[in-house]
């Protein structure tokens, strides 16, 4: 990792478009969608899809604090997502499309508990909010086929 860049890594229901969500953003230097929080090292993807690995499907993001913020980066995850769903993001049904920030560091943790607590305090939600903030273990970059999706693959939705 650069010097001049940080990592983080958020759950927010189909990768693809999580990842494609994220790549857009001014600052973000690069993106790998891959699984984490789960219990088999190196799953596959039919590993994961089957909920029996208890992976999230994730997005770690690479980008440059001079010009994101981490605040930023939690501003839209909570923007692109229900937040107020379990186990499911639209048509995607299954542990593997949990919410949940995976924090690297304090820092992260204590960002990501005050955002939470100022989306549940906003008033712009009408269920309680179910998303996970859990210290990253170990990430799992998807297979090849997977990466920037939606660069390869026009007109494909999540």
């Amino acid at each position: 990792m650069k010097e001049n860049t940080q990592k983080a890594i958020f759950a927010a229901g189909c990768f693809w478009g999580v990842e494609e969500i994220f790549n857009r953003l001014q600052g973000v230097i690069n993106t790998r969608v891959g699984y984490i929080g789960g219990s088999t090292p190196y799953p596959t993807y039919e590993q994961v899809c089957s909920g029996k690995t208890h992976h999230a499907e994730a997005v770690e993001v690479m980008f440059d604090p001079k010009h994101l913020s981490y605040n930023e980066l939690l501003q839209k995850f909570w923007q692109i997502h229900d937040p107020t769903l379990a186990n499911r993001q639209g048509p995607d049904v299954g542990s593997q499309y949990r919410s949940v920030i995976f924090y690297l560091n304090d820092r992260q943790k204590e960002l990501a508990e005050k955002s939470k607590t100022r989306m549940e305090n906003s008033g712009l939600l009408d269920k309680p909010i179910v998303t996970e903030i859990v210290k990253a273990s170990e990430f799992y970059p998807a297979e090849k086929y997977h990466q920037k999706y939606f660069l390869s693959h026009k007109n494909r939705t999540c």
